[in-house]
């Protein structure tokens, strides 16, 4: 006969029943034989048995029943949980809870619905998932949250849920946006210092104005007034008012949610001057040394920003002695009546350091080796901040990284090691293009090229280019190795053959300058940012000319001939102390070059060319740059100058807003008027340029705009300042997918006749 169930309840078993709305019949303790689950739909009667306290063979009880409903609940699968005896058969009975069919949004403009949806996965809500009424709350307001984070205060959201087929429902949250709440009024209280004025220009948060629609700065954010509230206040600290204090701040926003008021009331306090500056504490007989690194000097207005380089300095400077943890704590002193203020620099160096590990991260292309053999920063050697910022420095100048991270790392347990870390970002290195076109003048031109500067993440940068054009036809290939010995030696090897010819449009067919051959370098460090180069090469020139050709090219052929050899020396010096190679924001960079035409071969003659760079940073990722460039050739066999050695100027390189090349001497053509530029022995070349991020963008520095003044031009002997044109205008630098690239818009200020000018000009990047 079969056992009838049992239906006594057990006072634990009732309060289980009554606090997860499920039930529990008691009954005596028994061996269970099976266990059957009823009642489920999507999951799998194994996902059951996992949660259950009892298993077949074991003896069950009114507290593993109590047990198993609790568990079986808390998983969120299921809504109702009975736990019921059939003799010795445990029979589970469960109703499961919905399933979330389809998650839909109506009424969304501002946000993209996709990422509304990660968003609400988070707190749980999402398709496939169980429906639970608390989470959609939930999901409610983290709705509302994200509309209040873009200022639509007025925004509001109604859940909509439909029950479907197989015990499933559809959530759609209809939202009206609403209109977005904008900042009315900003009110600065008890400033008299200051204008309220210069106090508002130092906050993010601002009223609407012609860039809000990008900065998004009249939209309030607590974020924003906190650091807004700190900016102000730092404005005060750098300027000697140490008992500056925010009293209160209040947000206001109007009845129809459209118009925000922010009131910030402050108290400035009085005005304080350094009176006296004193170190004290553990200073390892380096008091001298550390007392130059204070900013701050008797009499002057206490700045807290210079307290801070102070401080900054002191502990760069232990750190360059192995302290990597070494604490400066400022402690003023004020004599308010006087308003004046006693610096005390407590010194403690802690213990000296070394490095245990130096860990590699970020590069998934760039191999280790590339990046530890920049590093002046040792394993198993005392630490050395001065050393741990060149070896960032250099591998910054590598050019293959848009940025670069060093941190240390404390090691658990010990107090006197640290790991360095290495985080790098990776620019794409390499470009690949390939290309075909026809014209009536050129017919099929086939173009190819690849370039690649960390070639297998090797740090060896090849090169290959074809052209098949008339006007310019090309097969070159290129080698770059910075490490061709372990020393840090470069070698750079080049084979080509190029045929020129730029008058081919201006109807001289005739001309043509075809030019194969190579050359080999080779360049030796011999500080952290010098090296000196030193490099030789072969070259065969063959010119045609005719009646039509400038004369230039015709004095040329009769001072060569048509055929000439080139066999040049070269030797040179270069000095990066730039902080990136890629995005320079400070430092300078120099070369000269001088290469000498062997007298082993026609061409006799000799150029040099000098270049430098300076690199100025300011706050917020403001950069002013400079560049000048003076080169100058002539022969010591008093033949004329290889035009084939001619300097040109004008475009985005050089002087912006002028086509390329086209400034100083040129020729015109009899037939058809055409005016050709044939460049000149000599250049003189000037750069101001300043970059700064995009605004609302933060300090991003793959996207930037830049202002510049260029100045320069070409001469036939010594360059001077006479002729030089000059342009001013705009433009963009981006560090794309494709590589750095730059656009520029010029306006030229003093243009003469024959000028050919180019407004628009872009070009894969350099740093002017």
């Amino acid at each position: 006969m079969k056992p009838s169930k049992k239906f006594i309840r057990t006072p634990l078993a009732a309060i289980a029943a009554g606090l997860l709305c499920s039930s529990v019949w008691a009954a005596d303790p028994f061996v269970v034989k099976d266990i059957r689950v009823e009642g489920l739909q999507r999951v799998e009667p194994g996902t059951v048995f996992s949660y259950l306290p009892v298993k077949v063979g074991e003896t069950f009880t009114d507290d593993k029943g109590a047990d198993a409903i609790r568990a079986l609940y808390n998983t969120g699968f299921f809504k109702d949980v009975k736990v019921e005896s059939d003799g010795q058969v445990l029979v589970v009975t469960v109703e499961e809870r919905p399933a979330v069919s389809q998650l839909e949004f109506t009424g969304i403009k501002e946000f993209d619905k996709d990422a509304l949806k990660k968003s609400l996965k988070a707190v749980g809500v999402a398709e496939a998932r169980y429906y639970d009424k608390a989470l959609i709350d939930k999901a409610e307001q983290e709705l509302k949250r994200q509309y209040v984070s873009r200022g639509y205060y007025a925004a509001e959201v109604i859940t909509t849920v439909t029950p479907v087929e197989r015990n499933r429902v559809a959530i759609v949250f209809n939202v009206d946006e609403g209109q977005v709440s904008k900042i009315v009024q900003i009110n600065i209280v008890g400033n008299q210092a200051f204008k309220e004025k210069d106090l508002r220009e130092e906050m993010q948060l601002s009223t609407p104005n012609w860039l809000s629609w990008y900065t998004k700065n009249d939209l309030y954010s607590k974020q924003k007034l906190t650091a807004d509230l700190e900016a102000i206040r730092s404005f005060y600290l750098n300027r000697g008012y140490l008992e500056f204090v925010i009293e209160s701040t209040q947000v206001s926003i109007t009845p129809d949610k459209k118009g925000i008021y922010l009131n910030i009331n402050i108290r400035e306090g009085q005005q304080y001057k350094v009176a006296s500056v004193k170190l004290a504490g553990e200073l390892l007989n380096k008091e001298e040394e550390l007392t130059k690194l204070v900013n701050l000097k008797i009499g002057d207005v206490f700045s807290s920003a210079k307290l801070t380089e102070s401080t900054k300095a002191i502990a760069d400077k232990l750190g360059a002695y192995g302290y990597a943890f070494a604490a400066i704590n400022p402690q003023p002193n004020l004599q308010k009546d006087k308003q004046l203020v006693d610096l005390n620099l407590i010194v403690d160096p802690g213990k000296r350091t070394y490095v245990r590990k130096i860990n590699v991260s970020g590069n998934a292309k760039t191999r280790d080796e590339v990046i530890r053999r920049e590093m002046r920063q040792l394993e198993s050697s005392w630490f050395d901040s001065e050393k741990l910022k060149l070896s960032k420095d250099r591998i910054n100048r590598l050019g293959y990284f848009t940025d670069v991270e060093v941190n240390t790392e404390d090691i658990p347990g010990v107090s006197d090691q640290v790991d360095v870390g290495i985080k790098v970002a990776e620019k794409p290195t390499g470009s690949l293009s390939l290309g075909a076109g026809f014209s009536s003048t050129d017919k099929l031109i086939l173009t190819a090229g690849i370039s690649q500067e960390n070639a297998f993440g090797t740090g060896t940068s090849i090169g290959l280019n074809v052209n098949t054009g008339k006007t310019n036809r090309t097969l070159a290939l290129s080698n770059y190795d910075p490490y061709f010995t372990e020393d840090g030696i470069s070698r750079f090897t080049e084979v080509y053959t190029r045929t020129s010819r730029p008058l081919y449009y201006l109807g001289d067919s005739e001309y043509k300058i075809v030019s194969t051959g190579g050359s080999f370098k080779l360049g030796v460090p011999y500080s952290e940012v010098d090296r000196v180069f030193f490099g030789l090469g072969i070259e065969q020139l063959k010119m045609e000319t005719s009646t039509n050709t400038p004369d230039r090219y015709n004095q040329y052929v009769s001072s060569y001939g048509n055929s000439n050899m080139n066999v040049p020396f070269t030797i040179g010096w270069s000095r990066d102390a730039r902080d990136s190679a890629l995005i320079p924001s400070r430092g300078t960079y120099q070369q000269v070059n001088f290469e000498y035409g062997t007298p082993l071969a026609d061409l006799q003659y000799y150029r040099i060319y000098y270049q430098h760079q300076y690199f100025y940073p300011f706050s917020k990722g403001n950069i002013l740059s400079f560049n000048g460039e003076i080169g100058y050739g002539d022969t010591y066999n008093k033949k004329p100058f290889p035009v084939t050695k001619n300097y040109f100027v004008g475009g985005i390189g050089s002087v912006r807003g002028y086509m390329p090349g086209s400034l100083g001497p040129s020729y015109t053509n009899s037939l058809n008027g055409a005016i050709t530029p044939v460049g000149g022995s000599s250049k003189l070349v000037g750069n101001v340029e300043y970059t700064f991020p995009v605004p609302g963008s933060g300090v991003d520095k793959t996207l930037r705009i830049f202002g510049f003044l260029d100045a320069g031009n070409i001469y036939d002997g010594v360059p001077d300042f006479a002729g030089l044109r000059t342009s001013t205008g705009f433009g963009l630098s981006w560090i794309s997918p494709l590589g750095p690239l730059k656009f520029s818009y010029g306006f030229p200020l003093n243009t003469k006749p024959g000028d050919r000018l180019q407004r628009f000009q872009f070009q894969i990047g350099t740093a002017f």
